[in-house]
């Protein structure tokens, strides 16, 4: 059976705040410096004695992120969350008013950036907080139609 990947933060409770993640995303993924240009952001859950909190995107499927693009930019991914092409994003911000998370951040020329479960962050937090995941993605007649495909 397929697989697909899936970032989770099941060990929240250990962060520190240091935003390691976020970086290695901006500089990995990205190839930017900035913590606004990161697929994953880490928040105070209120203040420094409450801990933080990660926000990724949850992999939904349905995504409503991209049902609500108007020109294609976001597909579903198979086993949950999204496939981004920059070239087709017109920077019309419908994507982050769409998700239900607020996993969808703007740069100030509403330029996008989600998380990709692609794991690159994982290896860069330093207390083991964040895991990729892999889940099982059941076949349907087109996913075994475009494996017969040459």
């Amino acid at each position: 059976m397929k697989t697909a990947r899936v970032l989770t933060t099941p060990r929240m409770e250990r962060c520190i705040g240091c935003h390691s993640c976020s970086l290695a995303c901006a500089r990995l993924v990205h190839k930017r410096l900035s913590w606004d240009t990161a697929g994953i952001r880490i928040r105070s859950s209120g203040g420094l004695s409450t801990g933080f909190e990660a926000r990724p995107c949850l992999a939904c499927d349905p995504a409503p992120c991209a049902e609500a693009c108007p020109t294609g930019a976001y597909s579903q991914r198979k086993g949950g969350g999204v496939i981004f092409k920059k070239k087709l994003c017109i920077h019309c911000g419908d994507c982050a008013e769409a998700c239900p998370v607020d996993a969808i951040y703007l740069d100030e020329n509403k330029e996008p950036f989600v998380c990709i479960h692609c794991g690159r962050c994982v290896e860069f937090c330093p207390h083991d907080c964040l895991e990729i995941l892999k889940v099982p993605v059941e076949p349907t007649a087109q996913n075994e139609a475009e494996e017969l495909l040459p």
